[in-house]
C-alpha cells in the first residue's frame, strides 16, 4: 500500500493513530475530524482503484475490504484497539476525545440520530445517484431518475432541518454534520442545484470555510488518480471484487 505520513500539527507528539483510508467521502470524514481534533496520526493511503482494499493485512482490520479504517495503539483499556466502518470511527474518536458528541443527552441523542442518518440514507443513496449518472457503463433512466429523485428527497430533509437550527443536532457541530458533509461536495454530479437548498447550502459552506476541513478534505488527493481508469473501474464495480476470498 502507498503510504503517506501526515501530522494533524508539526508539534505533535508521535503519532499513536494510523489510519488506512483514501480520499472519497467515507475517508474525508475521519480526515476531518481527525483535523480537528489536532490529534497525531499517520495516514496510508488504500488505493482502491488498484485492489489494496483486499490485501489480507487491510483485511485484518477491516473485514468489510472498505476504507477507512484505524489502529489506536492507546486504546480504551490502554492497548491497541483496531476500528472499521466510517461511522463507528467517528463514534470512536468522538467519545475518545469528549468531542463533537453535542452539549447535553439531547443533542448526543439528536447527534446518533443524525449520523445513522448519513449512514444509513445519505451515503447509500448519494453514491447511487453518483454511481448511476457519472460511472454506470449503461445510461438506465429508470435508475438515474429513482436515485436522483431520492437525493433530492434527502437534501429536502436536509434543507429543513437546518431551517432553524445552524447544525444537524442544534447549536453544536458535531460528528453528524463531518460525516453528512463529505458526501455533499459532489452534489452537482447527484442532480443537485444548490439553490432549491438555501439552508443546507448555508450549512455547507460554513463548514467548507473551517480550516480543519479544508485540511482534511486535502488528504491523499495527491495519490488520488484525477481520472477513473479500466482497471480502477474493474476493481470498484466489476466482477473481480465478487472472486476475492
Amino acid at each position: 500500500m502507498r503510504r503517506t505520513v501526515h501530522l494533524a500539527a508539526q508539534t505533535a507528539p508521535p503519532a499513536m493513530i494510523d489510519l488506512y483510508s483514501w480520499a472519497t467521502p467515507n475517508g474525508h470524514k475521519i480526515h476531518i475530524l481527525l483535523e480537528e481534533l489536532g490529534l497525531p496520526y499517520r495516514v496510508h493511503g488504500v488505493n482502491i482503484g488498484r485492489g489494496e482494499q483486499f490485501a489480507p493485512d487491510f483485511l485484518a482490520i477491516s473485514p468489510n475490504n472498505k476504507i477507512p479504517a484505524l489502529i489506536d495503539s492507546d486504546g480504551p483499556d490502554g492497548q491497541p484497539i483496531s476500528v472499521f466502518e466510517s461511522g463507528a470511527i467517528l463514534l470512536y474518536l468522538a467519545e475518545k476525545t469528549g468531542r463533537f458528541l453535542g452539549t447535553g443527552p439531547r443533542a448526543r441523542i439528536a447527534t446518533l440520530e443524525w449520523l445513522m442518518w448519513q449512514m444509513g440514507s445519505i451515503g447509500p443513496m448519494l453514491g447511487q445517484a453518483h454511481h448511476f449518472r457519472q460511472y454506470a457503463p449503461e445510461k438506465i433512466d429508470y435508475a438515474i431518475a429513482r436515485y436522483t429523485n431520492e437525493a433530492h428527497r434527502l437534501y429536502g430533509v436536509l434543507d429543513r432541518r437546518l431551517a432553524s437550527q445552524p447544525y444537524l443536532a442544534g447549536d453544536d457541530y458535531t460528528i453528524a454534520d463531518i460525516a453528512v458533509f463529505p458526501w455533499c461536495r459532489s452534489a452537482a454530479n447527484q442532480g443537485i442545484d444548490w439553490a432549491e437548498f438555501a439552508h443546507a447550502k448555508r450549512w455547507f459552506d460554513t463548514i467548507a470555510a473551517r480550516p480543519a476541513v479544508q485540511r482534511g478534505v486535502q488528504v491523499l488527493t495527491d495519490v488520488r488518480p484525477a481520472e477513473m481508469d479500466a482497471t480502477a473501474r474493474e476493481q470498484l464495480f466489476g466482477s473481480t471484487q465478487y472472486q476475492r476470498r
